[in-house]
């Protein structure tokens, strides 16, 4: 699929930020290419660590959201998530899923490991 860059700044609910490179596929290419009921209401993610989380459909077609694959333009590092994370430059660090496993689309919220927690469901602008 085509692959595009983007300079942002990661922005943690701890209060640090970092600004890098990412890259990757638009998420919204990917659920377009694959078929997603991109009319439901949320994208939910499941990954090796067993963390969780979940995102609004709307936030999923953002133009800014990235599948990542690299940062620094080098395959994506096992500290920032390889093979792939969910990059969305809209949303605080614990939106951003890492190490992937599994994506499905829903109408049913399905929350996340931090928010079930009590943090902010929406975690963004």
């Amino acid at each position: 699929m085509p692959q595009t860059s983007q300079i942002t700044r990661h922005i943690c609910v701890e209060g640090w930020s970092a600004i890098g490179k990412w890259g990757g596929v638009r998420f919204s290419d990917f659920l377009k290419r694959i078929g997603a009921d991109t009319g439901a209401q949320f994208v939910g993610f499941r990954c090796h660590d067993d963390y969780y989380t979940s995102i609004d459909m709307p936030t999923a077609m953002h133009a800014q959201t990235l599948l990542t694959l690299t940062y620094a333009d080098e395959v994506l590092p096992p500290q920032y998530g390889y093979p792939m994370k969910l990059r969305m430059p809209t949303k605080l660090g614990y939106k951003n899923p890492k190490y992937i496993q599994e994506i499905f689309v829903t109408n049913v919220n399905p929350g996340g490991y931090w928010e079930d927690q009590g943090y902010n469901w929406f975690g963004g602008s």
